[in-house]
């Protein structure tokens, strides 16, 4: 392990943790809006991506319709899908951060083990691990940005004896192409929407499929289907196509959002989805499952799947699903609570992420030494004001932070709105006016209490047993994941920041420049209306011939 004595030091103006959506979002923007490109990415994986580079599994893909899993600023026409393959979307990120010459400023392969703040130079220090050597490397910037994601940490098997498995036990994040599951006996955990993906796509492989479910999830009908080359052709060709199909897309997306609320027309809206959607499973799940299958709590509690095929996949002969809690894990086999003993070659775990965290793994100390867990525990869970700042933390943003999930729509988006939100605050840095941003105790306090409030008051907090919430010891309930209200909602809060609610540290000449700053636009106005009412004056006492004395002749 090398020393941080002395160690080399490198700066950028910004950095950011992470190479995934939201980090190709940032820099992508911060070029388009200010011509900004020094900017440092550092990444504990081998290449760019985040999500998209590291789930590889067999059917791995979005539940979004790619049209609205996109940038709005990059739009793809040539999506071959509704919902985009984990493939796809990879090859969509690469093709945007070439775009915007960011894989040159991307560092693969570093673990960012430690950020913390520096008053006295008005910095972000990053302590770097090099995951080829163990070495480590320093890093500062001025800002500081998070795209570490919140699915991010696969979830620890909870089952006596997995260590003693003789064969391959992998989790599905992690997917292991040199297992080769032909002619194999594999049992699969989990029953959420990766499960539903694994399944139609490998149980032709084995000799059996066991699929163990931990809970029930409501699986709706497709909405999968190749995109036609016509809509292709007319997404690049007819100006304004692609981007109305985008609004009409969004518009209904957000229409499930009535469905969240503990009101009267959310409950009516619920009993019309569940309806159909009971309706679906039992047309298309074989009948011995129905009861394994359809749950016995509201719609939206946890996030529907739409159906990969993988109702019809439970027909096979060489399938079998269980709810049977799993006792031990044997090493050849797992043994549930009745008694019952599956053979099993290899083990595949579909068992979800750790949630209710972020930036799992990685110490961040802000201003007088306080690290995000100190600052968290003041609350019961993580939060941040509008979802990506705190107090204590200067110049920090966390995109995707606490509370940007939705149950019905694109993250992408939310991450878009980080980003403006936050490239609109620290513009009077940029312009020199101050030098840190910070956003005020008691507006991140009464922003995280009513979030909670208004997160009480839908079906996430029903129920279920979901990955939205997280219990306390005391009995208490946080939700550090989903996102309350519309993203029209998100979008006009980003839009327009309360700047009443953050604290700048001005410059020694911020008044200076306030002043200039101002007073050129003024200027610029005034010429503007100046010019405006003497061409007005000009054309309504000469009318518009007085032109014709100022144009060459045509004789």
């Amino acid at each position: 392990m090398a020393s941080l004595d002395k160690p080399t030091v490198s700066y950028s103006q910004f950095a950011c943790i992470g190479s995934g959506f939201s980090a190709i979002g940032l820099g992508a923007t911060l070029k388009r809006w200010y011509g900004i490109t020094d900017i440092r990415f550092f990444d504990r994986h081998a290449d760019l991506g985040g999500t998209w580079h590291i789930n590889t599994y067999p059917g791995c893909a979005c539940d979004v319709p790619s049209i609205l899993y996109s940038f709005s600023f990059a739009p793809n026409p040539k999506w071959t899908r509704v919902l985009a393959s984990s493939a796809e979307l990879w090859a969509y990120l690469r093709a945007v951060a070439d775009d915007y010459d960011l894989p040159s400023k991307m560092t693969f392969g570093a673990d960012v083990v430690r950020c913390e703040w520096l008053q006295a130079s008005g910095r972000w220090r990053l302590h770097i691990r090099r995951l080829a050597d163990g070495s480590l490397f320093q890093h500062e910037s001025q800002f500081l940005f998070s795209g570490t994601g919140a699915l991010v940490k696969p979830r620890h098997p909870d089952m006596p004896g997995i260590d003693s498995f003789r064969g391959p036990v992998f989790h599905a994040a992690r997917w292991r192409s040199d297992v080769d599951l032909r002619g194999k006996r594999v049992a699969l955990i989990g029953n959420g929407c990766t499960a539903a993906q694994i399944v139609p796509n490998i149980v032709d492989q084995t000799a059996h499929l066991t699929q163990f479910s931990r809970s029930k999830h409501w699986i709706i009908p497709p909405i999968d289907v190749p995109s036609p080359t016509t809509i292709q052709w007319l997404f690049k060709h007819v100006p304004g196509f692609m981007l109305l199909v985008r609004f009409i897309v969004f518009l209904l997306c957000e229409n499930d959002l009535r469905g969240f609320y503990m009101s009267k027309a959310g409950a009516k809206y619920r009993t019309g989805s569940e309806a159909r959607a009971v309706r679906y499973i039992r047309k298309t799940a074989p009948a011995k499952y129905h009861d394994l299958l359809i749950p016995d709590f509201e719609i939206g509690c946890k996030r529907r799947i739409f159906d990969p095929g993988y109702l019809q996949a439970l027909h096979k002969p060489n399938i079998s699903l269980s709810d049977n809690p799993i006792a031990q894990v044997l090493p050849d086999a797992i043994r549930t609570e009745d008694g019952t003993t599956t053979q099993a070659d290899v083990i595949v775990l579909a068992n979800g992420y750790a949630t209710n965290q972020f930036m799992s793994g990685i110490e961040v100390v802000g201003r007088d030494g306080v690290t995000l867990e100190q600052h968290w525990s003041s609350f019961d869970g993580p939060e941040a004001y509008n979802s990506c700042a705190l107090n204590e933390f200067p110049n920090f943003f966390m995109i995707l932070g606490p509370n940007t999930a939705t149950g019905h729509t694109s993250t992408v988006m939310a991450a878009e709105n980080c980003i403006n939100f936050a490239l609109r605050l620290i513009k009077p840095i940029l312009d020199g006016e101050a030098t840190t941003v910070e956003v005020k105790p008691g507006a991140e306090l009464q922003y995280s209490q009513q979030l909670q409030r208004d997160l009480s008051k839908t079906v996430w907090w029903g129920g279920c047993h979901s990955w939205y919430n997280k219990g306390g010891p005391d009995g208490t309930r946080w939700n550090a994941m989903t996102y309350p209200h519309s993203q029209a909602h998100f979008w006009y809060s980003c839009l327009f920041p309360t700047y009443g609610d953050w604290k700048y540290t001005p410059t020694p000449d911020a008044t200076r420049r306030r002043f200039m700053r101002r007073t050129r636009k003024t200027a610029w106005w005034l010429g503007l209306v100046v010019s405006v009412v003497g061409i007005t004056l000009t054309v309504r006492s000469r009318g518009l011939d007085w032109a014709g004395e100022y144009l060459p002749s045509t004789a």
